[in-house]
């Protein structure tokens, strides 16, 4: 499967430029491409809780249509980021469009900072079938959490798809987390970052990448705005899950208890859930 990765430096607040090129990204595509992917809300750029009713759009708004529009045009995937407004509810929302739809919302469910006050949280996780591959979607700081990862891995997802936008000085935060979550789930990682400074002065670390099932990083950007174009032999799934699998021999329903010593010292023993 060839898959471009739109490592693009956004505007917040300008939803027209934005979409703008993203489209011309779109148009730009190689012919054997099957999917490209932009960064977290992509679309709208980051809102404040004073202009996200101005800017987020509902998923039949005109911003995704034209995405839709041009996917059919080039028959091709796009996974991109928006500002979604579901009846005067605002969310982080990554779609996965394909010539015949939309195949796949998320709602980011681990809120960072600045999105606190600005969205709601999703409440669920969700993978489908595209292309012969399960995928699953995950933005930015949600793949810090390695039960978010894993709860995509239990509904069966070959594919991570991370739309991040994170910024200096968390770039070495996600390189980690994005090998580790690829690695502990054998599964396929792919995570597309934005680059540049954004309206309230944070800088984009860039650093988008593409990781195997094994854990092993197959391909790093820099800082730069680019598209690049990555390959994923989905032979390596076999490979990586030939002799044992994480999801098959975890142990997470043991009992837990607290040992009291007579020092005084309290021995934690926590179980897993």
């Amino acid at each position: 499967m060839k898959v471009e990765l739109a490592q693009l430096a956004g505007r917040d607040h300008a939803t027209a430029y934005n979409l703008e090129r993203a489209l011309a990204a779109i148009a730009a595509c190689a012919p054997d491409t099957h999917l490209i992917v932009f960064p977290e809300t992509h679309l709208m750029g980051f809102p404040t809780a004073a202009t996200v009713a101005q800017v987020a759009e509902p998923l039949d708004g005109p911003s995704v249509r034209a995405v839709q529009a041009a996917a059919r045009e080039r028959n091709i995937a796009v996974v991109i980021g928006m500002a979604e407004n579901d009846n005067g509810r605002f969310y982080n929302t990554t779609l996965l469009i394909t010539p015949e739809g939309i195949a796949l919302k998320y709602r980011k469910t681990h809120l960072w900072a600045s999105d606190r006050g600005v969205f709601e949280a999703g409440d669920r996780y969700a993978t489908c079938l595209w292309n012969g591959v399960r995928v699953g979607l995950l933005i930015c700081y949600d793949i810090e959490f390695p039960e978010s990862a894993r709860a995509l891995a239990q509904l069966g997802a070959e594919l991570l798809i991370v739309t991040n936008g994170n910024m200096d000085p968390y770039g070495p935060t996600h390189r980690t987390a994005i090998m580790a979550r690829a690695q502990e789930n054998q599964a396929f990682a792919l995570m597309v970052n934005r680059v540049e400074a954004g309206d309230d002065g944070l800088m984009f670390a860039g650093g988008s990448a593409l990781v195997d099932p094994l854990g092993t990083l197959l391909f790093e950007a820099g800082r730069a705005e680019a598209t690049f174009s990555v390959e994923l032999d989905f032979s390596q799934l076999q490979i990586a899950r030939k002799d044992y699998r994480y999801l098959d021999d975890q142990r997470l329903k043991l009992p837990g208890e607290v040992v009291e010593h007579a020092c005084g010292l309290r021995e934690l023993l926590i179980p897993a859930r």
